[in-house]
C-alpha cells in the first residue's frame, strides 16, 4: 500500500491554450499501469473557465468550494455548486469553469487512453460562457 498527501506535489498554473484566465491546478494522483485514472484539484478565478473539450473515456468533476458553470454541446449552461458531482461522457464536448463573480475549486478525474487525456479545442466565446 502507498499513501500520499495531497499537496505535496508542485502546483501549476493552467496553460492560456486552455483557460481564459488564471487557473491553479493541484496534482493529485496519476494513474499507473495497468489504470488509467489521474485526478487534479483545480481552481478557477471569478469568470475564469475552460475551453472547449473532450475526454476520450468521460470525465467526472467533485465540486469542492464556490460556485461554477457547466455547459455541454448544444446544452444549457448549468450551475454547480459544492458537493455537486458532474459526469461528461467520453467524447461529449464541453467546458467549466466559475461563476462570474465567484472562485470555483474542483476535483476532476479522468481516464487516459493511449496515452490521451483530454483534446482540446477552441475557446468558450462570452455570449456561451454568460448562456
Amino acid at each position: 500500500m502507498e499513501i500520499t498527501r495531497a499537496g505535496t506535489n508542485p502546483s501549476v498554473k493552467g496553460p492560456d491554450a486552455w483557460f481564459t484566465g488564471t487557473v491553479r491546478i493541484d496534482p493529485l494522483f496519476q494513474a499507473e499501469a495497468p489504470g488509467r485514472a489521474a485526478g487534479a484539484a483545480v481552481t478557477f478565478e471569478p469568470g475564469v473557465r475552460t475551453a472547449w473539450h473532450t475526454h476520450p473515456a468521460g470525465q467526472t468533476l467533485i465540486v469542492t468550494a464556490g460556485r461554477g458553470r457547466v455547459q455541454r454541446a448544444g446544452g444549457p449552461v448549468e450551475d454547480i455548486r459544492p458537493g455537486d458531482v458532474v459526469w461528461f461522457p467520453a467524447g461529449e464536448k464541453h467546458w467549466h469553469g466559475a461563476a462570474p463573480d465567484v472562485a470555483m475549486s474542483h476535483i476532476a478525474v479522468q481516464e487516459a487512453i493511449d496515452g490521451v487525456a483530454v483534446t482540446w479545442m477552441e475557446p468558450v466565446c462570452e455570449a456561451d460562457y454568460l448562456g
